[in-house]
Protein backbone atom coordinates (compact mmCIF):
# COMPACT_ATOMS: atom_id res chain seq x y z
CA UNK A 1 0.00 0.00 0.00
CA UNK A 2 1.43 3.52 -1.08
CA UNK A 3 1.40 6.31 2.02
CA UNK A 4 2.46 9.84 1.57
CA UNK A 5 5.04 10.66 3.89
CA UNK A 6 2.88 12.89 6.06
CA UNK A 7 0.29 9.69 6.31
CA UNK A 8 3.69 7.37 7.21
CA UNK A 9 4.58 9.70 10.01
CA UNK A 10 1.64 9.45 11.98
CA UNK A 11 2.69 5.83 12.62
CA UNK A 12 5.64 6.55 14.33
CA UNK A 13 6.01 7.89 17.96
CA UNK A 14 9.04 9.58 17.68
CA UNK A 15 8.66 13.40 18.11
CA UNK A 16 12.35 14.22 16.08
CA UNK A 17 11.22 11.79 13.54
CA UNK A 18 8.07 13.85 13.13
CA UNK A 19 9.37 16.79 13.28
CA UNK A 20 11.89 16.11 10.40
CA UNK A 21 9.05 14.69 8.47
CA UNK A 22 7.37 17.66 8.90
CA UNK A 23 9.93 19.75 7.80
CA UNK A 24 10.98 18.00 4.69
CA UNK A 25 7.42 18.01 3.52
CA UNK A 26 5.84 21.33 4.30
CA UNK A 27 7.30 23.56 1.46
CA UNK A 28 7.86 20.75 -1.07
CA UNK A 29 5.05 19.92 -3.61
CA UNK A 30 6.13 16.54 -4.40
CA UNK A 31 6.63 15.34 -1.09
CA UNK A 32 3.20 16.52 0.19
CA UNK A 33 1.24 14.39 -3.29
CA UNK A 34 3.91 11.29 -4.28
CA UNK A 35 2.89 8.40 -2.42
CA UNK A 36 5.35 6.08 -1.89
CA UNK A 37 5.53 2.26 -1.46
CA UNK A 38 7.31 0.25 1.22
CA UNK A 39 10.02 -1.99 -0.55
CA UNK A 40 11.51 -5.04 0.88
CA UNK A 41 15.10 -5.48 -0.44
CA UNK A 42 17.20 -3.36 -2.36
CA UNK A 43 14.80 -2.65 -5.69
CA UNK A 44 12.19 -3.54 -7.14
CA UNK A 45 10.88 -4.85 -10.80
CA UNK A 46 7.73 -3.97 -12.27
CA UNK A 47 6.31 -3.85 -15.52
CA UNK A 48 5.56 -0.76 -17.22
CA UNK A 49 2.44 -0.02 -18.83
CA UNK A 50 3.15 0.83 -22.74
CA UNK A 51 -0.30 0.16 -24.83
CA UNK A 52 -3.44 -0.99 -23.66
CA UNK A 53 -5.36 -4.20 -25.25
CA UNK A 54 -7.64 -3.82 -28.13
CA UNK A 55 -11.30 -3.94 -28.33
CA UNK A 56 -13.57 -5.10 -30.83
CA UNK A 57 -17.17 -5.64 -31.97
CA UNK A 58 -19.07 -8.81 -32.92
CA UNK A 59 -21.44 -11.10 -34.82
CA UNK A 60 -23.03 -13.70 -33.51
CA UNK A 61 -20.55 -17.02 -34.42
CA UNK A 62 -17.37 -14.65 -35.45
CA UNK A 63 -14.40 -15.73 -33.99
CA UNK A 64 -13.07 -13.63 -30.83
CA UNK A 65 -9.73 -12.10 -31.51
CA UNK A 66 -6.96 -11.81 -28.49
CA UNK A 67 -5.32 -9.05 -27.49
CA UNK A 68 -3.13 -8.08 -24.74
CA UNK A 69 -1.41 -4.79 -23.57
CA UNK A 70 2.07 -4.42 -23.66
CA UNK A 71 4.58 -3.74 -20.94
CA UNK A 72 8.15 -3.22 -20.59
CA UNK A 73 9.89 -4.69 -17.53
CA UNK A 74 11.62 -2.26 -15.71
CA UNK A 75 13.79 -1.70 -12.14
CA UNK A 76 13.95 0.71 -9.57
CA UNK A 77 16.84 0.49 -7.40
CA UNK A 78 16.59 2.03 -3.69
CA UNK A 79 19.54 4.90 -3.74
CA UNK A 80 21.01 6.41 -0.28
CA UNK A 81 20.48 10.06 0.35
CA UNK A 82 21.18 11.61 3.65
CA UNK A 83 24.07 13.44 5.77
CA UNK A 84 25.79 14.27 8.99
CA UNK A 85 24.80 16.87 11.63
CA UNK A 86 27.00 17.48 14.18
CA UNK A 87 26.45 19.10 17.12
CA UNK A 88 29.17 21.09 19.37
CA UNK A 89 28.75 19.69 22.54
CA UNK A 90 29.42 23.48 24.09
CA UNK A 91 27.36 25.24 22.29
CA UNK A 92 25.06 23.11 22.74
CA UNK A 93 25.43 23.18 26.51
CA UNK A 94 25.48 27.17 26.51
CA UNK A 95 23.09 27.80 24.02
CA UNK A 96 20.09 25.30 24.47
CA UNK A 97 18.58 27.70 27.08
CA UNK A 98 17.63 29.36 24.39
CA UNK A 99 16.47 27.15 21.89
CA UNK A 100 17.66 23.50 21.04
CA UNK A 101 20.55 23.72 19.20
CA UNK A 102 20.34 20.17 18.53
CA UNK A 103 16.64 19.84 16.69
CA UNK A 104 17.59 23.02 15.00
CA UNK A 105 20.68 21.73 13.52
CA UNK A 106 18.98 18.65 12.26
CA UNK A 107 15.62 20.56 11.39
CA UNK A 108 18.70 22.25 8.57
CA UNK A 109 20.06 18.88 7.64
CA UNK A 110 16.40 17.62 6.62
CA UNK A 111 16.29 20.84 4.88
CA UNK A 112 18.71 20.03 2.85
CA UNK A 113 17.84 16.54 1.95
CA UNK A 114 14.97 17.72 1.02
CA UNK A 115 16.36 19.88 -1.54
CA UNK A 116 18.61 17.16 -2.73
CA UNK A 117 15.85 15.10 -3.28
CA UNK A 118 13.84 17.41 -5.93
CA UNK A 119 16.88 18.62 -8.03
CA UNK A 120 17.56 14.50 -8.20
CA UNK A 121 13.14 14.04 -8.60
CA UNK A 122 13.64 16.33 -12.06
CA UNK A 123 17.57 15.50 -12.85
CA UNK A 124 18.31 12.08 -11.40
CA UNK A 125 19.79 10.12 -14.58
CA UNK A 126 22.05 6.42 -12.83
CA UNK A 127 23.32 6.24 -16.18
CA UNK A 128 25.41 9.57 -15.65
CA UNK A 129 26.15 9.06 -11.64
CA UNK A 130 25.46 5.10 -10.50
CA UNK A 131 24.58 6.90 -6.80
CA UNK A 132 21.27 9.06 -8.16
CA UNK A 133 17.63 7.46 -9.16
CA UNK A 134 16.26 8.47 -12.49
CA UNK A 135 14.33 11.64 -12.16
CA UNK A 136 11.19 12.50 -13.71
CA UNK A 137 13.16 13.95 -16.87
CA UNK A 138 14.62 10.40 -17.55
CA UNK A 139 12.03 8.49 -16.82
CA UNK A 140 9.45 10.63 -19.41
CA UNK A 141 12.84 10.46 -21.57
CA UNK A 142 12.31 14.15 -22.61
CA UNK A 143 15.24 13.67 -25.52
CA UNK A 144 13.27 11.31 -27.77
CA UNK A 145 10.39 12.16 -29.70
CA UNK A 146 6.97 10.90 -28.01
CA UNK A 147 3.51 11.22 -27.12
CA UNK A 148 5.00 12.68 -24.03
CA UNK A 149 7.01 14.75 -24.94
CA UNK A 150 5.19 18.39 -26.46
CA UNK A 151 7.04 21.34 -27.56
CA UNK A 152 5.90 24.72 -27.41
CA UNK A 153 7.83 25.03 -31.04
CA UNK A 154 10.92 22.60 -32.45
CA UNK A 155 13.75 24.91 -30.84
CA UNK A 156 11.72 26.58 -27.96
CA UNK A 157 9.21 29.85 -28.71
CA UNK A 158 6.92 31.85 -25.85
CA UNK A 159 3.99 29.88 -24.29
CA UNK A 160 0.97 29.79 -24.57
CA UNK A 161 -2.24 28.33 -22.80
CA UNK A 162 -3.11 25.96 -25.51
CA UNK A 163 -0.05 24.36 -25.16
CA UNK A 164 -0.36 24.05 -21.32
CA UNK A 165 -4.13 22.09 -22.25
CA UNK A 166 -1.87 20.10 -24.81
CA UNK A 167 0.59 19.15 -22.06
CA UNK A 168 -2.65 18.07 -19.73
CA UNK A 169 -3.66 16.12 -22.13
CA UNK A 170 -1.17 13.94 -23.09
CA UNK A 171 -1.72 12.40 -19.47
CA UNK A 172 -4.09 9.37 -20.31
CA UNK A 173 -6.58 8.10 -17.72
CA UNK A 174 -7.83 11.15 -16.04
CA UNK A 175 -6.11 14.72 -15.02
CA UNK A 176 -2.62 14.95 -13.90
CA UNK A 177 -2.43 15.46 -10.24
CA UNK A 178 -0.16 18.52 -10.79
CA UNK A 179 1.71 20.92 -12.98
CA UNK A 180 5.31 21.14 -11.96
CA UNK A 181 7.59 24.17 -13.44
CA UNK A 182 9.47 26.79 -11.97
CA UNK A 183 8.81 30.04 -10.74
CA UNK A 184 9.78 31.74 -14.32
CA UNK A 185 7.19 29.67 -15.88
CA UNK A 186 4.17 29.84 -13.13
CA UNK A 187 4.92 33.78 -13.95
CA UNK A 188 4.41 33.26 -17.49
CA UNK A 189 1.32 31.48 -16.92
CA UNK A 190 0.10 34.39 -14.52
CA UNK A 191 0.36 36.92 -17.27
CA UNK A 192 -0.75 35.20 -19.94
CA UNK A 193 -4.13 34.22 -17.86
CA UNK A 194 -4.21 38.22 -16.68
CA UNK A 195 -3.90 38.65 -20.04
CA UNK A 196 -6.98 36.53 -21.28
CA UNK A 197 -9.10 39.07 -18.48
CA UNK A 198 -9.21 36.38 -15.57
CA UNK A 199 -6.85 34.96 -12.58
CA UNK A 200 -6.09 31.85 -11.28
CA UNK A 201 -7.74 30.23 -9.33
CA UNK A 202 -6.77 29.41 -5.46
CA UNK A 203 -6.87 26.68 -2.54
CA UNK A 204 -5.12 26.12 0.18
CA UNK A 205 -2.96 23.12 0.58
CA UNK A 206 -2.84 20.54 3.75
CA UNK A 207 -0.84 23.12 5.50
CA UNK A 208 -2.81 25.97 4.59
CA UNK A 209 -0.83 27.77 2.13
CA UNK A 210 -2.47 29.28 -1.08
CA UNK A 211 -2.02 27.42 -3.66
CA UNK A 212 -2.55 28.08 -7.65
CA UNK A 213 -4.43 25.97 -9.84
CA UNK A 214 -4.91 25.71 -13.57
CA UNK A 215 -8.09 24.24 -15.15
CA UNK A 216 -8.58 22.51 -11.29
CA UNK A 217 -4.87 20.94 -10.91
CA UNK A 218 -2.86 22.06 -8.55
CA UNK A 219 0.68 24.55 -9.38
CA UNK A 220 3.79 22.84 -8.20
CA UNK A 221 6.50 25.32 -8.02
CA UNK A 222 10.46 23.29 -8.44
CA UNK A 223 13.32 25.79 -7.33
CA UNK A 224 15.59 23.21 -9.09
CA UNK A 225 13.82 23.26 -12.28
CA UNK A 226 16.45 24.87 -14.86
CA UNK A 227 15.42 27.48 -17.11
CA UNK A 228 18.14 26.71 -19.51
CA UNK A 229 17.58 23.82 -21.08
CA UNK A 230 18.55 23.65 -24.90
CA UNK A 231 15.78 22.46 -27.55
CA UNK A 232 16.25 21.26 -31.14
CA UNK A 233 14.19 19.33 -33.46
CA UNK A 234 11.30 19.17 -30.72
CA UNK A 235 13.67 17.54 -28.06
CA UNK A 236 15.59 18.18 -25.48
CA UNK A 237 19.52 18.27 -26.29
CA UNK A 238 20.88 19.69 -22.90
CA UNK A 239 19.63 21.03 -19.55
CA UNK A 240 22.60 24.09 -19.70
CA UNK A 241 23.15 26.88 -22.49
CA UNK A 242 20.23 27.47 -23.99
CA UNK A 243 17.03 29.94 -22.43
CA UNK A 244 14.51 26.95 -22.46
CA UNK A 245 12.24 25.20 -19.22
CA UNK A 246 10.27 22.68 -19.23
CA UNK A 247 6.85 22.12 -17.40
CA UNK A 248 5.88 18.73 -16.24
CA UNK A 249 2.36 17.18 -15.87
CA UNK A 250 1.98 13.78 -13.26
CA UNK A 251 -0.36 11.71 -12.10
CA UNK A 252 0.31 10.18 -8.99
CA UNK A 253 -0.36 6.59 -7.51
CA UNK A 254 0.66 2.83 -7.45
CA UNK A 255 -0.45 3.12 -10.89
CA UNK A 256 1.62 6.06 -11.94
CA UNK A 257 4.03 7.84 -10.30
CA UNK A 258 5.06 7.00 -7.14
CA UNK A 259 8.14 6.92 -4.63
CA UNK A 260 9.69 3.85 -3.54
CA UNK A 261 11.44 3.75 0.12
CA UNK A 262 12.40 1.22 2.73
CA UNK A 263 10.45 0.52 5.47
CA UNK A 264 10.40 3.40 7.94
CA UNK A 265 10.73 6.03 5.32
CA UNK A 266 12.75 8.74 6.48
CA UNK A 267 15.58 7.67 9.22
CA UNK A 268 16.78 9.97 11.92
CA UNK A 269 19.93 7.82 13.71
CA UNK A 270 22.22 9.28 16.50
CA UNK A 271 25.42 8.11 16.29
CA UNK A 272 26.66 9.57 19.59
CA UNK A 273 29.78 11.32 20.86
CA UNK A 274 32.55 11.70 18.48
CA UNK A 275 36.22 10.49 19.33
CA UNK A 276 37.75 13.51 17.26
CA UNK A 277 35.95 16.30 18.44
CA UNK A 278 33.93 17.29 21.10
CA UNK A 279 30.28 16.88 19.44
CA UNK A 280 27.48 14.23 18.82
CA UNK A 281 26.63 13.05 15.89
CA UNK A 282 22.95 12.48 14.17
CA UNK A 283 22.21 11.10 10.92
CA UNK A 284 19.63 11.93 8.57
CA UNK A 285 19.06 9.27 5.56
CA UNK A 286 16.82 7.83 3.22
CA UNK A 287 16.52 4.82 1.14
CA UNK A 288 14.89 5.76 -1.80
CA UNK A 289 13.54 6.30 -5.62
CA UNK A 290 10.81 6.25 -7.52
CA UNK A 291 9.07 4.75 -10.37
CA UNK A 292 6.65 5.41 -13.26
CA UNK A 293 3.91 2.00 -13.73
CA UNK A 294 2.57 3.88 -16.68
CA UNK A 295 4.41 5.48 -19.35
CA UNK A 296 1.25 7.63 -20.14
CA UNK A 297 0.83 8.80 -16.20
CA UNK A 298 3.52 11.20 -17.13
CA UNK A 299 4.34 14.70 -19.62
CA UNK A 300 6.21 17.27 -20.41
CA UNK A 301 5.88 20.41 -21.95
CA UNK A 302 9.59 21.14 -22.92
CA UNK A 303 11.03 24.84 -24.92
CA UNK A 304 9.58 27.00 -22.37
CA UNK A 305 10.98 30.78 -23.28
CA UNK A 306 10.41 33.97 -21.09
Amino acid sequence: MALTLSEASKLSNDMLMRGVVETVIKDSPILQHMPFIEVMGNSLTYNQEKTLPGIDFYDVGDTWNESTPTFEQKTATLKIIGGDADVDNFLKATRSNVQDLEAAIIEMKAKALRHKFEEIFIYGDSETSIKQFDGIRKLIDTESESERVVAVAASGGELTLDKLDELIDAVKGGKPDMLLMSRRSRRKINSLVRASGSMLATDRDSWGNFIQLWDGIPIGVNDWILDTHTVAGGVETATTGGACSAIYALQFGEGALCGLSSPGFLQVEPIGQLENKDASRTRVKWYCSMALFSSVKAAALIGVQD
